[in-house]
This record gives structure tokens, sequence and C-alpha cells, in this order.
């Protein structure tokens, strides 16, 4: 997968099973789908933590569901982590 986030190149995705835990609807397709949807978008992060970077979009939306994605990003890599990924309402 390549996309650009926040003006950065990203061939990789890394997820978490964190969400496996309290999130069982959701699956690492689902998750990639959501990241996908990151393309061309620039984000502020919601936290900084020396070269990492730490973001949240809420209302993403596929297949008429919403979901919400958070995620990292540390300076100079080519790879977003998903930290976690859930259904919103």
């Amino acid at each position: 997968m390549t996309l650009t986030v926040n003006g950065r190149l990203i061939t990789e995705v890394i997820i978490d099973s964190h969400y496996e835990q309290n999130h069982p609807d959701m699956n690492d397709p689902l998750i990639l789908e959501l990241v996908k949807k990151l393309n061309g978008n620039e984000y502020k992060p919601g936290e900084v933590d020396e070269e990492w970077e730490f973001y949240a979009v809420d209302r993403l939306d596929h297949d008429g569901k919403q979901y919400r994605l958070v995620w990292c990003m540390k300076e100079h890599s080519l790879f977003i982590g998903v930290i976690n990924a859930f259904r919103r309402g």
C-alpha cells in the first residue's frame, strides 16, 4: 500500500493487536480500508512525544458506518502505526 499523509510517503501500515481485546467486530482488512481514507489528507497531531506524533480521526465513514482510527507516525519513517480502531455509535 502506498499513501501520502501529511505530505509524507507511507509504504507500510503496522496494526497493533490492541483492538482485538475490546472490538471483535474489527479486523485487519477493515482497518486497512480505514487507513486508505487518510490518503492525500493533512492532520494535526493530538500529541507529540519526541519523534512520535499521535493522531485520531473520528467519524471515518465505511459502508455507511462510522469509525474512529487512532494512529501514530514517526518522523522520517515510511509507516503508519495503527494503535486502535473501533466502530462509533
